[in-house]
């Protein structure tokens, strides 16, 4: 039943607000990590890197200015309450709140000056969209009379270093866990660590890379409920950091802020794992109408 309705151009509006402040300012949580993490860096090289991207993240938000030239690909999550609709504006009758979407972030990325990364076709001419649509979109509904967005701006150098593999279901863990551990340190410099991991586990193909990217999302310094898969999270992030990685790949203690991981149900012939790298560059933003 249909209790709400939201005009589209409030959900524009948000949308284009929320790109912006993505790629202007860093979360609460992760300002925190670098911050934490400088303080206790042994390893001098490093701790002046995480002291310049503490100094990059305040200038940016300062100055209003993106935190990295790469000012990513726009991951939206969308939870759309199951007693809201979406009234259209009278001139377009049959727009969406997919359109609403990627109105908002073709505008956020014109009116913020962020650079355009979205090209039209993949393999061919690969011509530029100059409005850094389409957005990927991933919209669940739930019940309620509300709706949350969340917008991560993905960059390309950390996603390119993301992986999936099909392990047979009978692997040991230790086995799962070590190559979580070789896919973030193979990752190396070209993704700009120190890293923010996500893992998924269970599902199937497309699920298990999905929940990896949910799994970003999570507040640094949050733990799984599961007992188990905390005290995973706090494994895999303990041997990351031990590669010795570091900084910009340039050696230190803090090669990742945190690993997630996520789980799903699965078939019992499959054991699904992926792991999606995030930069220090943590860019998401969220707001609930």
């Amino acid at each position: 039943m249909i209790t709400r309705n939201i005009p589209y151009h409030a959900i524009v509006e948000a949308v284009k607000e929320l790109a912006i402040r993505a790629a202007y300012e860093l979360p609460s949580d992760v300002k925190q990590a670098l911050q934490e993490a400088a303080a206790k860096e042994s390893n001098p090289r490093a701790r002046q890197i995480l002291d310049q991207l503490i100094e990059n993240y305040q200038i940016a938000e300062k100055d209003r200015i993106p935190l990295c030239q790469d000012t990513g690909l726009a991951i939206v999550f969308v939870e759309l309450g199951n007693q809201i609709a979406v009234t259209p504006p009278h001139d377009r009758t049959d727009a969406t709140l997919i359109d609403a979407i990627h109105e908002g972030v073709a505008q956020g990325y014109q009116d913020g000056f962020l650079r355009k990364s979205v090209v039209a076709e993949p393999l061919n001419y690969r011509k530029n969209t100059m409005s850094n649509t389409p957005a990927v979109i991933h919209l669940s509904v739930v019940s309620g009379d509300r709706i949350h967005i969340t917008l991560m701006a993905k960059g390309g150098g950390c996603e390119n270093k993301s992986q999936f593999k099909m392990f047979n279901p009978t692997e040991k863990p230790d086995t799962v866990a070590a190559w979580i551990v070789d896919v973030v340190k193979n990752a190396g410099a070209n993704a700009c660590p120190p890293f923010v991991v996500g893992v998924g586990l269970g599902g199937d193909f497309e699920q298990c890379c999905l929940l990896s990217k949910k799994a970003l999302l999570r507040k640094i310094g949050s733990h799984n409920p599961d007992s188990y898969y905390a005290e995973l999270e706090k494994t895999l992030l303990a041997a990351v950091n031990a590669s010795g990685l570091g900084p910009q790949g340039l050696g230190g203690d803090t090669t990742a802020l945190g690993v997630f991981v996520e789980t799903a149900p699965c078939h019992i012939a499959s054991l699904p794992a992926a792991v999606n790298i995030e930069c220090h560059s943590h860019r998401h933003a969220g707001t609930m109408i």
